[in-house]
Parts: structure tokens; C-alpha cells; sequence
């Protein structure tokens, strides 16, 4: 069974259910943004908010992803770095109960979180303290982390450290692995255009992105945008949201249809898509059925509050699998 490593911000996501929004305007936080915080800000707020009800889990888009393979039973690891504190061991903690290897290392900076309000209307705002995450760098990197994988993926809020993914890649390829790179942020994208273009044509198999992230990328429109980011890599995917998805590999090209879902809040939808594709692409199933398989594991996912889905949507997704498969 092939097995896949996932590396990205080790963040620990502290939901907490806002009673009204006048926390949000006590610290001046934009409803339905997401803000990076410093420690003092986040502490702060967090005591601010310390009567209500709250819950955590461990986070970070590749982590979710990573989660999502788990679930569906495929040998995973995760490389993040987290601070010597009771997040950093909440994370861990985390990983090793879903069965997912922890490539961890150590910073003497307190663990990341990520703060998300949620207000009445279930619309969430984010506080990021990014914390010991932030702080993982090339020099932290050795080839034992990669050995025994098949792929490596890569969020793509990493690609602002250069350094750290460039030498993520190389021992990746080093190591027999293929790499997948979820764009992550069209924002992103648009700051490291010129450095993205040539990680991904020297170093990904796979791409990730929305038609946001597709559109800075590329400058065209989701079609020509597939086209020109599967000239750049074996396989490209481009997310439409509620028209689907396209998967391009060579001059193939496959539409995805979405699935019929009661959205309620679209977090993690791009991390769950992206654990059913590389679950097919590792299960040995023909594009078209990993694309389905992504689209469902969305579908599902935006219809709970927060990133991970309930034992009852798992129950679901696993039951429909061997129709992806043919099996």
C-alpha cells in the first residue's frame, strides 16, 4: 500500500461558538476574515473568550489533508513544528490516535493555533498565531523524514520559505517520491508567481488550485488555466466550486461534477478534496474516479462546521468507495 507524507503549518484549531459578534468588534477582527495574530494578540483572546464553548483540533491545510488519508486508511506522516508546550503535545497527540506517523520538530516558540469564532450565523473569523509553525526552515529538513513514502504534499502556504520547499522537493525526488502541491491562497500565488512557476516545472507531479489561485497563476480563465498547469506537471486539477472540478494529464481532460450537498461552511473543503484524489491516485484508481472521490470528500465536508467530517458522513464516504474504484 503506498503511503504519503504530508508537510505544512502545525497549527492547532481552536473552534470556539460565539454567542454574538461583539468580540469581534472588541478586537477589531473584519467578520469573516482570517487575520495573522502575534502571541500577546491571540492570549488576549483567548481569555477573553475562556467561558465559552470550545473545541480543538489539530490543523494546518496539509495536516487536514493528511487526516483525510488517514481516515480512509492509507499509511500517512505529517512533518510540522510545534512549540514544547500543551498544544504542541494536543497535536501530537492527535496524529499518533488516527494512526498518522509524527515527523515532528521542536521549536522553543509556543505551538501555532488558529483561533476561529463562530458567530450565530455559523460565518467564521480567523486569529492565526502561526507561532513555532512559521519557523520551520530548510536546515530542519534531512532525508530520513521522506524515506519509505511514495508521495509528498505540500500546502501552499509554505511556498513563501522558498529555501524550506525547494529542499523539501529535492529530497522527496531524492527519496523515490512523487510531489503534490496544493496552491492554497490566490494571494499567495500572486506574491511568488515567479518562483512558483519554476518549483512546479522542475518539481510537482501534481497541482492543486482553485480557479482563484489558477487564474493568478496562469492569468486565464479555468480552462486555459488547466491547460497551462498540465503543460507545467504531469497532473492538473482545477476547483470550480459549485460547477465541479477538472482534472487535466497530458491532452486528457475529465469534468467533475459536484456532489449534491446542504453546505454550512466551506472550510476544508479544498483539503478534503484533495485527500480523496491522492487516496485514488495511491489506490491505484483511474483519474476520473479520483476526481470523483475528491468531489465527494468536499461535498461532505461543507456540510459540518470545521474542517473533519462525523463518524456518520465517514461511514458514508467508505461505504461509497468500492463504486469509485469498480471494485
Amino acid at each position: 500500500m503506498e503511503k504519503i507524507l504530508g508537510i505544512g503549518n502545525a497549527l492547532v484549531d481552536i473552534m470556539t461558538r460565539l454567542e454574538n459578534d461583539q468580540i469581534l468588534n472588541d478586537f477589531d477582527l473584519p467578520k469573516g476574515s482570517m487575520q495573522l495574530v502575534d502571541d500577546d494578540f491571540a492570549n488576549k483572546l483567548s481569555v477573553a473568550t475562556e467561558s465559552l464553548d470550545k473545541s480543538q483540533s489539530s490543523g494546518g491545510s496539509a495536516a487536514n489533508t493528511i487526516h483525510g488519508l488517514a481516515r480512509l486508511g492509507l499509511p500517512t506522516g505529517f512533518i510540522g513544528k510545534l512549540g514544547d508546550d500543551e498544544l504542541g503535545s494536543f497535536f501530537r497527540r492527535d496524529l499518533e490516535t488516527n494512526k498518522i506517523t509524527p515527523q515532528l520538530l521542536t521549536s522553543q516558540s509556543n505551538s501555532g493555533r488558529a483561533i476561529a469564532l463562530i458567530s450565530p450565523d455559523s460565518e467564521r473569523t480567523f486569529a492565526t498565531c502561526l507561532g513555532a509553525a512559521i519557523e520551520m526552515g530548510a536546515d530542519d529538513l534531512t532525508g530520513d523524514l521522506f524515506k519509505g513514502y511514495h508521495y509528498l504534499h505540500i500546502e501552499g502556504y509554505l511556498v513563501q520559505n522558498h529555501e524550506l520547499i525547494i529542499k523539501a522537493a529535492q529530497l522527496a525526488r531524492s527519496n523515490g517520491l512523487k510531489v503534490s502541491l496544493d496552491m492554497a491562497s490566490y494571494n499567495i500565488v500572486e506574491e511568488n508567481l515567479d518562483f512558483l512557476e519554476d518549483f512546479v516545472e522542475k518539481y510537482v507531479d501534481l497541482v492543486f488550485a482553485n480557479e482563484e489561485e489558477a487564474k493568478a497563476f496562469t492569468g486565464n480563465d479555468p480552462l486555459e488555466a488547466l491547460n497551462k498547469l498540465a503543460s507545467f506537471t504531469g497532473i492538473a486539477v482545477v476547483k470550480t466550486g459549485k460547477d465541479g472540478s477538472m482534472v487535466q494529464k497530458g491532452s486528457e481532460i475529465w469534468k467533475i461534477d459536484p456532489v449534491k450537498a446542504s453546505p454550512v461552511d466551506t472550510t476544508g473543503a479544498g483539503d478534503a478534496y484533495a485527500a480523496g484524489f491522492l487516496f485514488g491516485l495511491a489506490s491505484g484508481f483511474d483519474l476520473k474516479q479520483c476526481g470523483n472521490l475528491g468531489s465527494l470528500m468536499a461535498g461532505k465536508v461543507i456540510e459540518v462546521v470545521g474542517a473533519k467530517m462525523n463518524d456518520s458522513q465517514w461511514k458514508s464516504i467508505e461505504k461509497t468507495i468500492p463504486e469509485f474504484s469498480g471494485n
